[in-house]
């Protein structure tokens, strides 16, 4: 059924082209009589069929078809006839194409001839073309040689393309140029190739692209177009590459050891015609380095002639030129930068031979001392170089730091320089090395007392009228200072007596105001030597300056008259009548007295020794009462001598007569016990005149001062005595009779002041201290002092509490008193009672008022398995090694065996948990927040329990604990500096006014050279960084201090 409709639609499609195919232009007439001209019409070419039907023809009429104007025409025509038809058929033999009549304009000529006569019927038929034919191209390649030299726009080469099509439309071609087209050429619509940029040899050399001619009904032909572009010479040399580097071993010659990015070439611009190039240096930078090299003209191999120094430089830039072998105008540059490689011919360079540095003594460990830099000329400098420094007292880091090691101190007293050869090497394997010397200078810092060189033996002036402005020179002192420069300047100045006495700059003292020997023979005096530096260090003792005698008093007789009654019958030769007795306040020879008469006497002989009045007559030419009178003198042994004189009266008695007065005892001994009352008595004498009309009166002839002697012979003391002061005075008391002339005699009485044990004296009865609560362990808050009044046992006193307390402790041979627990005070102000004892037990108090004051930073806390007894003797230890792991200053505030306020400081259990509280100090005194440390205790816990280890050994176990308290607020920079400085300072310095004056009044007493900060306790002056206090001192000299207070 499909089958037979398929070929159904066969025959419908053939009998449909069958008629047109048979289908008739047109019918025209035909005339041989006259002849005719007709048009048929109008066909598409590529018709087949009938094209006319000729009617109108004769019998006779007997038509030919011939050609007219185009031949052509003919040649697709037919004439189709019969004779018994009437008509005549016109056909085509072939199918009509326009083309073929292209030359008569696509119209087909034809001519029907009738024969007789000869006329023309001519017919015309236009053959319509239709667009069957492409265009195509003459050739199929087109190919062309262009100058780059030709000028933009230029037409260099015509495609041409034909199409067959007779019409113009149909005829109609399109050229363009096929993707990708080149930017360089385009193509005009007549075919002609066109020139659109300048052309570029060394660009492209050739340029090969599609042409395309295409009608107006996408018919179309390609054809190939190459030009060739032809190199012209106007191009210079080129390198490949602007810039080469190139580099080779300093002190080496020859080529480079390497050129990147490749070797040197250059080449004619035009490469098409390549010319070979000139390679020569153009210039090198810097230019003295020119002549160093070398390049070979052909190759451009560029050699060192002359070996270079990379420390002299490191880098060079030669130019390069190469030029064009055929002109010379033509030429390139490039740049060649030659590094000189590095090669270890330098050793390393101090930048000093030799350095000079200063550093203190009391530097810490690990102090920076200088650094010293070291250049080295090859590449790297020192980069890898290292130090060698052979010494105890300092090392030298990789940085060339010189510090002070962490095991050593310096002590300008024992080294007061160091001399090190410091080694630098460049490189450890051989490296080359140079040495430096370093001279470290110590410099001093006061922490040496002065010392009094040892004083002379006798110190003495002689007793005068002596002024400021004329001074008396005792003697010269001196004192040294272990330290230097303004440290060991040393001032000595007097501190006691300083209206008498002061020192001249070269250290020798001077009496600057009247001394009587008689009025003071001895004066203790108190000198300080003090240093110039800062704090002032200082030393006290004490010199004994005797006062020597000076002539400047005359003997004085104990009495202006002696007189003697004896009977003329009773004398004896060679009996003592009268005993004179002088004085002389003098001393010496100046007090040594010879006694004469003024005139001579026949009867009784005066000692010149004992005073002694002797008998020389046996009176047997005194017959009657005689008075004898004289005049004796007493002349001491000056220069110039001094004298007395006393009237003597001996009255010869013819008649016997008691008339003598004399003491019951030659010489008398009485004691008194010291510091007795006004008025106390101290003894009696008794003088007899052997006559119950005389009556006696007493004199007290020496020391009237001191004791008094009344009508009754009962001697007193006027005032209290002081053994320590004076242990015996001789008295002389001389008894007088009613008499006239009165008799007299004399008697000694020897007084021994008894020693009573006296209490010790505090210098004050209350001592005030202040202190922080975070104050620690052991830390001194006042310095309690006494002194016995008993000779040389103030330094036997022994210092205690009077009630034990955990909080307090006090040393008991210096009277420091510390704080054991600064925390555990519950009241702002706490009392206390501190006795000083001496030997015998007998003792006195003072009071100690203590303000704590609360801080805003609080302590940290751990616990150790320890004990406590033992954790208290490991205090300083432990100190250090937790300030080694946290990297702060610790102090320890205190010590307990239960986590709580109450101390058992003092009771020494042996519980096995201590409880440690401390704070931590930052390296400018600030105090570490206890949650800072707290944060780094924990952190850290490892290393503290390795480090503490080493102290209290294995097994140690600690644990952080919560601290006492927390502060909630950043910590202020408060520092230990503190603590108790002003109250304390006031103190010692209020003080220190009667420790002097009872050095002074002290006699007997040791003048061995002390320490003024010890035996005297004068204001502190240097203080140790372990004490955390900047006490902020008056730094004005020590007298300055106490005569300000006096």
């Amino acid at each position: 059924m499909e089958k037979m409709d398929f070929l159904s639609i066969l025959f419908i499609l053939a009998c449909l082209h069958v008629h047109s195919a048979r289908s008739v232009i047109g019918t025209l007439p035909i005339d041989c009589a006259a002849g005719t001209n007709g048009r048929i019409g109008n066909i598409q070419e590529g018709y087949e069929g009938v094209v006319e039907i000729i009617t109108n023809i004769g019998p006779d009429d007997r038509l030919v078809l011939e050609s007219y104007l185009f031949p052509i025409g003919v040649t697709y025509l037919e004439l189709i006839y019969s004779n018994e038809d009437s008509t005549h058929t016109v056909q085509t033999v072939k199918p009509l194409d326009a083309d073929v009549l292209k030359e008569s304009g696509g119209v087909l000529y034809y001519s029907l001839t009738c024969p007789n006569p000869l006329l023309k019927n001519i017919r015309t038929l236009k053959v319509q073309d239709v667009n069957d034919n492409p265009p195509i191209f003459q050739s199929k390649t087109y190919s062309a040689t262009v100058s780059e030299t030709t000028a933009v726009g230029s037409d260099v080469l015509r495609v041409i393309a034909e199409d067959a099509d007779v019409s113009p439309e149909n005829s109609n071609i399109t050229y363009s140029i096929l993707p990708p087209a080149p930017d360089d050429f385009e193509v005009r619509s007549d075919g002609n190739i066109r020139l659109k940029q300048r052309l570029n040899y060394n660009n492209a050399q050739q340029h090969i692209f599609t042409v395309q001619a295409k009608d107006i009904g996408e018919l179309s032909d390609t054809t190939t177009v190459t030009i060739t572009v032809e190199d012209f010479d106007n191009l210079n040399p080129y390198f490949d590459h602007s810039l080469y580097k190139a580099s080779i071993e300093e002190n080496q010659v020859g080529q480079f050891s390497e050129v990147t990015p490749e070797a040197i070439k250059a080449q004619d611009g035009d490469t098409g015609i390549n010319e070979p190039v000139v390679y020569s240096i153009k210039s090198v930078l810097p230019n003295e380095y020119q002549s160093n090299f070398d390049i070979d003209q052909n190759s451009g191999v560029i050699s060192v002639k002359t070996a270079l120094d990379r420390e002299e430089i490191d880098q060079i830039t030669v130019h390069i030129q190469a030029t064009q072998q055929d002109d010379a105008s033509k030429t390139a540059n490039a740049v060649v930068s030659v590094t000189i490689e590095d090669v270890n011919d330098n050793p390393p360079k101090f930048d000093q031979d030799e350095y000079t540095v200063s550093i203190l003594e009391n530097s810490l460990q690990d102090q920076l001392v200088l650094q010293i830099k070291v250049t080295d000329l090859d590449q790297g400098g020192f980069s890898k170089g290292n130090f060698i420094m052979d010494n105890s007292t300092f090392a030298i880091n990789s940085q060339g730091i010189i510090s002070l090691q962490r095991n050593a101190s310096l002590d300008r007293e024992t080294a007061d320089n160091y001399t090190i050869q410091v080694v630098a090497v460049d490189q450890p394997v051989d490296g080359l090395s140079s040495t430096a010397q370093v001279i470290i200078t110590v410099l001093d810092v006061n922490d040496n007392n002065p010392q009094f060189l040892p004083l002379p033996e006798i110190i003495e002036i002689q007793e005068g009228a002596y002024t400021p402005s004329s001074p008396g020179e005792v003697c010269e002192i001196s004192a040294t200072d272990a330290d230097i420069g303004d440290n060991g300047r040393v001032n000595i100045t007097t501190f006691s007596y300083s209206n008498f006495f002061r020192f001249r700059e070269d250290g020798t003292l001077l009496a600057i105001e009247e001394l009587d020997r008689e009025t003071q023979d001895v004066y203790e005096v108190v000198i300080v030597a003090m240093d110039h530096g800062m704090p002032q260090g200082n030393n006290i003792t004490t010199v004994r300056v005797s006062i020597t005698d000076v002539n400047d008093n005359a003997p004085v007789f104990s009495s202006d008259t002696y007189s003697k009654s004896i009977l003329v019958k009773d004398a004896k030769v060679g009996e003592v009548l009268l005993m004179l007795s002088a004085t002389d306040k003098d001393a010496g020879n100046n007090a040594l007295i010879s006694y004469s008469f003024s005139e001579g006497s026949s009867i009784v002989a005066l000692d010149a020794d004992t005073g002694d009045i002797t008998l020389t007559s046996d009176l047997s030419e005194v017959t009657e009462d005689t008075l004898l009178t004289l005049t004796a003198i007493a002349t001491d042994h000056g220069t110039p001598p001094e004298s007395d004189e006393a009237e003597v009266l001996i009255y010869f008695k013819i008649a016997s007569l008691v008339e003598s007065v004399s003491f019951e005892s030659s010489s008398y001994k009485f004691t008194i016990k010291e510091n007795e009352p006004e008025a106390s008595i101290v003894g009696k004498v008794k003088a007899l005149t052997e006559s119950p009309l005389a009556t006696v009166s007493y004199n007290m002839k020496s020391h009237k001062h001191v004791f008094s002697v009344d009508g009754e012979g009962t001697i007193k003391a006027l005032r209290p005595l002081d053994k320590e002061e004076e242990e015996w005075y001789i008295l002389t008391v001389e008894a007088i009779d009613s008499r006239t002339p009165p008799n007299t005699a004399e008697t000694t009485v020897n007084v021994q002041v008894e020693n009573v044990n006296e209490a010790p004296v505090f210098d004050t009865e209350i001592y005030e201290a202040a202190i922080f609560s975070i104050s620690p362990y052991k830390f001194p808050i006042v310095k309690v002092q006494a002194w016995d009044p008993d000779v040389g046992e103030s330094s036997e006193l022994q210092y205690s509490l009077r009630e034990s307390t955990t909080l307090l402790d006090v040393e008991a041979s210096t009277g420091q008193v510390y704080v054991l627990d600064a925390s555990s005070f519950k009241d702002n102000l706490f009392t206390s009672q501190v006795k000083a004892t001496d030997k015998h037990g007998l003792f006195t108090t003072t009071t100690l008022q203590i303000e704590v004051k609360e801080s805003a930073q609080r302590d940290s806390v751990i616990s150790l398995n320890q004990p406590l007894y033992i954790v208290e003797k490991k205090i300083p230890e432990m100190e250090d090694s937790m300030g080694k792991v946290l990297g702060w200053t610790v102090k320890i505030l205190s010590v307990r065996a239960e986590d709580g306020n109450e101390m058992r400081t003092i009771l020494r259990e042996s519980t096995a948990k201590t409880y440690i509280s401390f704070i931590a100090m930052d390296s400018s005194g600030a105090l570490i927040q206890a949650t800072v440390v707290k944060e780094k205790l924990n952190s850290k816990n490892e290393d503290l329990t390795f480090e503490l280890e080493k102290v209290f050994g294995p097994g140690l176990v600690i644990k952080v604990e919560d601290s006492s308290g927390d502060s909630g607020e950043s910590s202020q920079a408060v520092t230990i500096a503190l603590i108790a400085v002003s109250v304390v300072l006031a103190v010692i310095i209020g003080t220190l006014v009667l420790t002097i004056v009872h050095l002074v009044k002290k006699k007997g007493t040791d003048s061995d050279r002390q320490s003024l900060n010890t035996a005297v306790d004068l204001p502190e002056r240097r203080h140790s960084i372990d004490r955390l206090a900047d006490f902020n001192t008056d730094q004005e000299p020590i007298k300055d201090e106490v005569t300000e207070k006096l």
